[in-house]
């Protein structure tokens, strides 16, 4: 046995438990950043394992290898897909089948299923560090409104439609992603009338509603990295609390803002003071931390030990925090 079965046996043995007999669930089955081999981490969806490799240089045995492991301890699977990020195709880059024919189209977690295209993108189409947070919606959004901006594939939306909220409008500047989201409503069988897409840079889309008198008992505020368009600059780096008090207005009384900042280079603690800095005029306050869930982290080294900075208070780079908001009395 080499080092590299060693540590994905290892890695497997933790979460052996957490597999759903009847294989429709989505997990991180390995994080080669904090288990071992930053090389590359392996996903699960479904039946179909999704390799992503994060290495300058080709390792064009990785693949065969993973194939190999797989057919010996996860016989189930039918599907092998490898993104690159470092390929020289777009193709390469979104994902490239190994094994079998067709890659999982939708996944269930805690209950509600989600419409996946592992092959649309740079990534899988679902995000596998915030299912805590999906969970959290789930449990919490009955009869709420919630604008959920940034909404990629609309999956948090869909949490908390599963969980009864009242209606969510789904904010993305592409109709591409937020099909999934429209698929997914098919799948749980939600009402169509309670969701709304909207289609729409965020920062043109966010002026409109202020001006509409719009208003939502939670915001959702999931930015990428780093975003410009010709209404406005995205920058998690230094822009996070610019993104928080332009919402802010849309928020009703004793509502909810629910913020992820996922920069890499991004400390907790610098994240924590820069919101904290708003607190100031009382009408926000400190809810709560959601924690990534530790499959998705890994079982080997801390974050904090291994990632450019220190995510702490966070267990993780995906940094989600609730934010409770009030408002003057009228």
């Amino acid at each position: 046995m080499n080092d590299l079965e060693i540590l994905l046996n290892t890695a497997l043995g933790h979460r052996i438990q957490k597999l759903d007999s009847k294989h429709t669930g989505a997990i991180r089955l390995f994080n080669g950043f904090f288990e071992g081999n930053p090389d590359f981490c392996i996903d699960l969806f479904g039946k179909t394992i999704l390799i992503n490799h994060y290495q300058k240089t080709p390792n064009p045995d990785l693949a065969a290898y993973i194939t190999k492991w797989t057919q010996q301890n996860l016989p189930f699977v039918d599907c092998v897909v490898l993104k690159e990020r470092y390929a020289n195709t777009p193709q390469g880059k979104q994902g490239t089948i190994h094994f079998g024919t067709e890659p999982c189209q939708q996944i269930a977690e805690n209950g509600v299923w989600y419409k996946v295209d592992l092959t649309m993108n740079h990534d899988a189409s679902f995000y596998l560090d915030t299912r805590n947070l999906r969970e959290w919606l789930k449990m919490y959004s009955s009869g709420k409104t919630i604008l959920n901006a940034f909404a990629y594939t609309g999956s948090l939306g869909i949490a908390a439609l599963a969980g009864g909220a009242s209606h969510v409008t789904q904010l993305d500047k592409s109709a591409k992603f937020l099909n999934l989201a429209k698929e997914s409503i098919t799948l749980n069988t939600i009402e169509p009338s309670r969701m709304k897409i909207k289609v729409d840079d965020f920062f043109p889309a966010i002026s409109h509603y202020k001006k509409a008198g719009a208003s939502y008992d939670f915001v959702l505020l999931d930015p990428p990295f780093f975003s410009t368009t010709s209404s406005g600059r995205v920058d998690l780096n230094s822009g996070f609390v610019n993104l928080i008090n332009k919402v802010r207005p849309l928020i009703k009384h004793n509502g909810k803002l629910i913020c992820i900042n996922n920069a890499l280079f991004v400390s907790g603690a610098e994240v924590m003071k820069a919101i904290e800095q708003i607190f100031g005029d009382g009408y926000v306050s400190f809810d709560q931390i959601l924690d990534v869930d530790q499959s998705y982290i890994g079982y080997g080294e801390k974050p904090s030990k291994l990632l450019p900075v220190d995510p702490t208070p966070f267990n993780h780079s995906t940094k989600i925090i609730i934010l409770n908001i009030t408002k003057k009395a009228q």
